[in-house]
């Protein structure tokens, strides 16, 4: 069962601060793209257990969002080590976030 966006959410700077690999998945409960979008994103999170998955809800006065400039729902953010690596808006496969997934990874041996 996937859990629902979190209207409580961290502070960017908190977020920034977050080791290893984050995957931020701005969007709403209500939204037909995000509902779509879930089982997509959650098939991908499977292949990397390691990483926060943080479903944040999205919306006009949503700082987190908005410090990240989300214009579309649901957009997947993945971090690594508080940097964006990649974006994925309306994922409509998982391997579109698997590609965003793996160019996290192959970045943690670049250090």
């Amino acid at each position: 069962m996937t859990k629902p966006y979190e209207t409580s959410q961290p502070e960017r700077s908190a977020v920034d601060a977050l080791p290893g690999l984050v995957v931020l998945d701005f969007g709403t409960n209500w939204c037909g793209y995000c509902r779509a979008g879930e089982p997509v994103i959650e098939e991908a999170l499977a292949d990397y257990p390691a990483a926060r998955h943080i479903k944040a809800e999205d919306g006009p006065g949503r700082p987190l969002g908005r410090s990240f400039r989300i214009k579309l729902w649901p957009t997947v953010v993945v971090l690594k080590d508080g940097q964006e690596v990649a974006r994925v808006v309306r994922p409509d496969s998982a391997d579109e976030v698997r590609v965003a997934l793996a160019q996290a990874d192959a970045g943690a041996g670049a250090a």
